[in-house]
């Protein structure tokens, strides 16, 4: 019994079948020779995708995220964001607490969370780079 790897390979086979057919002068279908397609396929080239004219930066040929270099504005920003997420929270679950108790715990952590934040985007970037620079590597054998 195959594998299931080996069934998904036999159905994809199976999904990309087809016979190349043309129609001649007197309306009938004629099969295409299989060498004339390898000789046209070797002296023609694939016509390349049209760049997406975005002013995004572009993902690279695996579909993969850009990821930016860490800045303190974008880790401020993102706090910013969690900082009223994080009051509403500790205002919900510490309801027996008094308010500036909540509000300074709450404080603490935005201020706690923006160096984090920012130290995790350094780590992305660093990883990131890195991959980038062994893809891009010359590969000796």
């Amino acid at each position: 019994m195959p594998t299931k790897k080996q069934r998904r390979r036999q159905q994809k086979s199976r999904r990309h079948e087809y016979e190349y057919v043309y129609v001649d002068d007197e309306g009938k279908e004629v099969e295409v020779d299989p060498s004339d397609l390898r000789v046209q396929k070797e002296n023609g080239k694939p016509a390349a995708r049209p760049k997406a004219a975005s002013g995004k930066p572009s993902a690279n040929a695996r579909g993969q995220r850009v990821i930016q270099p860490p800045s303190w504005q974008r880790a401020v920003r993102r706090a910013l964001i969690f900082g009223p997420v994080l009051v509403v929270g500790m205002a919900l679950l510490n309801h027996n607490v008094s308010a500036t108790q909540w509000l300074t715990s709450a404080a603490f952590l935005v201020v706690f969370f923006v160096p984090i934040s920012y130290a995790t985007d350094a780590l992305a970037y660093r990883m990131y780079r890195k991959r980038l620079d062994r893809q891009n590597a010359p590969r000796s054998r």
